[in-house]
């Protein structure tokens, strides 16, 4: 063996884990390299592309909260912005941007370069090398295919679905990682000599179509936000020209073109062991486990400002090419597309994140962390979070310190993520939602920043100029505050009782939902929101808000009671921790429990409320029908030790 270099941190992979990891453990001051099969495909989308989503906006938004790269990334490539679920709370509402394929990773690697400290090499890893045993085993080196090794003190792999990847269309079977590019076969056999406990998953993606070959005019538009929020909190995205998305529908003849070629569809045909993911399903999926639809929306996606290729979402498939041609045609406006690339679908090999520590650091392997799909995750924004996550922890580990960046569930949704995925052991790829969060009016897109910067900064993983930033937003919202707290609201002569105030005034219910300007949230009823403010105090347009900042008032105004009682629910997860479920508790007389939870209980027969919460496929939700359940059966919290059976 050749020892190249040694390094603090080798990082392996280069996709949006691999990325947050190796600028993380940078940020921190390790010696860091990058591992990559190709290091022009780093940031890469493989899939959509898109960024944000349900959930995943919130995601994104931490990870740049962390000064992490993708926020700016996408911002910086973005051709059109949406803000998601504006009818509804405040809380649940996601930032979503649709990207430039090529620009995002051109963007991508160009914040890497600009920060610095990490290193990229090229290569194939199929080793990794420990030394001693039990409390003193700790890892040395990492090998490369070509007799190079890296030594290492950590090392954080995020493979993606390079690892054993294979692809499927139709019969056809090639080993790879992605379209066109070859896989890491050598390094799972490795994974399991060390012990570690894998398995297969699957997860694929639609036929792109030729842009000028599809007729637009029998679609629905989907243009983005007059007023689009982005995902950086140093500097907010500017009204720019954005490009249109389109929706469409599958027909009758689309589901039975589908029925009709099932056999030859991997998964059904018994080629394919992996399990999909239950919230993105191939349109093979679709048809068989939702019959009774006779159609299912499609959204087509633009891949870039110049790029003749419309990404089909919704379309996901593994039919054979000559069949997803049919299939295509027989969708509304598709009539005469054509298919520059099929669909395909993607077999690859995790890890069962049950042997990891929620540092993501693996408990029996000191030094070695996983992020990304090899911990059975789905979606780029949970494998940055992931990454980051890891690569804070890997520096942590390699100079010497205890890994203990774990934020709590009611810190971050990169805390729910890790809980969920440690706790759970998902066995399906899993994806975040608001759902997952039981303290999401805690944890909205808009208050990321005042959630996790302080904790970045704290760290050393904030640059001077995210502090900059933070340190005058932070001001800006305390100034607006003590103003608003201590403004009188001229219309309310004290006779009832106190006096409101400005800040009452902000934060008073609203109607009428739409986007409020420079909130996006809900237009404001009369007396209410930051069109009332302005009415009633001229001099609030002198505080230097930012559009961002106003939405932060408006939600803290907004949830203020609601988000008390919140911290109190925190406060009482002792107690949900310590309500024992009778073992032969009936989930099936819960009334409006959800089926998925309703399996997932039975099977799983959770000691307690606070692990039945932590089950896959158990929401917040659930558990609140739960817990009145128990209640109405008599079942109070038990004494500590009772509880720990």
């Amino acid at each position: 063996m050749v020892m190249e270099s040694a390094f603090d941190v080798v990082v392996v992979g280069g996709g949006h884990a691999g990325l947050e990891a190796a600028a993380a453990a940078a940020r921190l001051g390790a010696a860091t390299a990058l591992v990559s099969l190709d290091p022009d495909a780093i940031g890469r989308m493989s899939c959509n592309p898109a960024v944000g989503g349900i959930g995943k906006g919130q995601l994104a938004r931490e990870v740049d909260a962390l000064d992490g790269l993708m926020g700016r990334a996408a911002d910086a490539s973005a051709i059109q912005f949406r803000l998601l679920n504006t009818r509804k709370g405040l809380a649940v509402q996601s930032p979503r941007t649709q990207n430039d394929r090529a620009r995002y990773e051109v963007a991508a690697r160009e914040l890497l370069a600009e920060q610095g400290g990490v290193h990229v090499v090229a290569g194939e890893v199929v080793d990794l090398r420990f030394t001693g045993t039990g409390a003193a085993r700790r890892l040395v080196a990492v090998v490369l295919a070509d007799g190079r090794e890296l030594a290492a003190r950590a090392a954080v792999l995020t493979t993606g679905t390079f690892l054993e990847g294979v692809l499927h269309t139709g019969r056809d079977r090639r080993e790879g990682g992605r379209v066109g590019e070859r896989g890491a076969a050598r390094l799972g056999d490795a994974l399991r000599r060390l012990g570690l406990p894998t398995a297969r998953l699957k997860t694929g993606t639609p036929p792109r179509l030729a842009a000028d070959s599809v007729d637009r005019s029998v679609m629905e538009e989907q243009p983005g936000d007059a007023a689009p929020v982005g995902f950086s909190f140093l500097a907010e995205a500017a009204p720019r020209e954005q490009v249109s998305c389109w929706l469409t529908r599958t027909t009758a003849r689309t589901h039975e073109l589908v029925r009709a070629h099932l056999h030859e569809a991997p998964m059904y045909a018994g080629r394919i062991q992996g399990r999909g993911p239950r919230y993105c399903p191939s349109i093979e999926d679709k048809v068989v486990r939702f019959a009774e639809k006779e159609s299912h929306t499609l959204f087509l996606e633009p891949e870039g400002w110049d790029s003749p290729l419309l990404y089909v979402n919704g379309l996901s498939t593994s039919l054979p090419a000559a069949v997803q041609v049919e299939v295509v045609r027989s969708c509304i406006g598709m009539e005469r597309a054509r298919i520059v690339q099929p669909g395909y679908a993607v077999e690859y090999t995790h890890v069962a994140p049950r042997a990891l520590r929620r540092t993501l650091e693996l408990r029996e392997h000191p030094g070695l962390f996983l992020a990304g799909q090899i911990c059975g995750t789905s979606g780029y924004e949970e494998a940055a979070a992931q990454g980051l996550l890891a690569g804070v922890n890997a520096a942590l580990r390699a100079r010497g310190d205890e890994p203990d960046f774990v934020p709590g569930r009611d810190e971050a949704y990169l805390g729910v993520l890790v809980d969920d995925l440690v706790v759970c052991d998902p066995s399906e790829p899993y994806r975040m939602f608001t759902s997952r969060a039981e303290h999401r009016l805690l944890l909205r897109h808009d208050d990321a920043d005042l959630r996790l910067t302080p904790r970045a900064m704290a760290l050393g993983l904030a640059r001077p100029e995210r502090v900059r930033a933070f340190t005058a937003r932070r001001e800006r919202l305390d100034r607006a505050r003590r103003a608003l707290a201590a403004t009188p609201d001229p219309r309310d002569d004290g006779s009832r009782g106190r006096r409101r105030t400005l800040w009452d005034v902000l934060g008073a219910p609203r109607r009428d939902p739409g986007a409020e300007p420079g909130a996006g949230a809900m237009n404001a009823a009369a007396g209410s929101g930051w069109e009332a403010v302005s009415a009633l105090h001229p001099e609030a347009a002198g505080w230097g808000l930012t559009r961002g900042d106003r939405a932060t008032l408006l939600a803290e105004a907004t949830y203020r009671g609601y988000a008390e009682r919140q911290r109190r629910w925190v406060e009482r997860g002792g107690e949900r921790e310590r309500t024992a479920i009778p073992e032969a508790f009936d989930y099936g007389a819960v009334r409006g429990l959800r089926a998925e939870a309703r399996e997932a209980l039975g099977v799983a027969r959770p000691a307690t409320l606070g692990a039945a919460g932590r089950l896959a496929g158990v929401t917040p939700a659930d558990v609140a029908l739960l817990e009145v359940a128990l209640r109405r059966a008599g079942v109070r919290p038990t004494p500590l030790r009772a509880a720990n059976r």
